[in-house]
């Protein structure tokens, strides 16, 4: 591992929210990382602090891979209303602005309905339905 990476996951423990949510936005690069994948997955799903669930919800979705709109998905499907809200507004922060990615995210979540995991395509239906993209 490299020592970011080992650094951010180390980070994801700690009882102070903003180190938390720093992890969450750094660890969102290695999001096809099966260590960091399910670290994420409890950042986005944060009991403690909902800037974590926004921040890591908002690093994930600019990142716009696969792997990482996978997770807001999987959270997504986990969520209860309010970590839902939080997550959604993570996703709509990724996606305004001059530099949103409004298309990568989309593009994911097309992918994502065919995902083998029930919970995925619920998820990735949901994450759609935010950006606007009825295709999926």
């Amino acid at each position: 591992m490299t020592s970011g990476l080992e650094a951010a996951l180390a980070e994801a423990s700690s009882p102070s929210w903003p180190r938390r949510a720093r992890a969450g936005r750094d660890l969102a690069s290695f999001a096809d990382v099966p260590e960091a994948a399910e670290v994420l997955v409890r950042l986005l799903l944060d009991a403690g602090d909902t800037a974590v669930t926004r921040q890591t919800a908002e690093a994930l979705a600019r990142a716009g891979s696969v792997a990482a709109v996978r997770l807001i998905a999987l959270a997504v499907a986990e969520a209860d209303g309010s970590q839902a809200d939080w997550l959604q507004t993570g996703v709509q922060d990724a996606l305004m602005g001059p530099d949103g990615v409004p298309d990568v995210v989309a593009a994911a979540c097309r992918k994502l309905a065919r995902d083998h995991e029930e919970a995925v395509r619920r998820g990735a239906a949901e994450i759609s339905a935010w950006t606007g993209d009825t295709t999926c």
